[in-house]
């Protein structure tokens, strides 16, 4: 969360990642889901810093899977929402809901040099 009381953008996408993917996931298919849907790339390492900062506030738990072969045998972290991750997504959302209440974006926008 922000000052604002809100996520930040990247956290809320991460989050709402999280919530798609369920029981499964971890952070490659959190960066996959995070690519689809906004179409553009996103850094491991951006992914990773933002699931760290989630878990220390709480809204987020890791919890360490079986080995997998895909990994040669080391184990993935799976991350799950917990309550408080729900309810500030659902803050998010309201907070965003109420700024863009009555927002009409113009069809052009004036140039630079206007």
């Amino acid at each position: 969360m922000s000052k604002t009381g809100v996520l930040g953008a990247f956290e809320e996408m991460v989050l709402l990642a999280v919530v798609r993917q369920g029981d499964e996931a971890f952070g490659v298919s959190i960066r996959r889901e995070l690519e689809e849907r906004s179409g553009s790339d996103v850094a491991m390492g951006a992914v990773y810093a933002t699931l760290d900062r989630l878990e220390n506030k709480g809204l987020v738990k890791s919890r360490i899977g079986e080995p997998h072969v895909s990994r040669r045998g080391r184990p993935r972290r799976y991350y799950d929402i917990q309550p408080a991750g729900a309810k500030e997504l659902e803050r998010t959302l309201s907070v965003r809901d109420r700024m863009w209440e009555g927002i009409e974006l113009p069809t052009t926008v004036p140039s630079a040099d206007a």
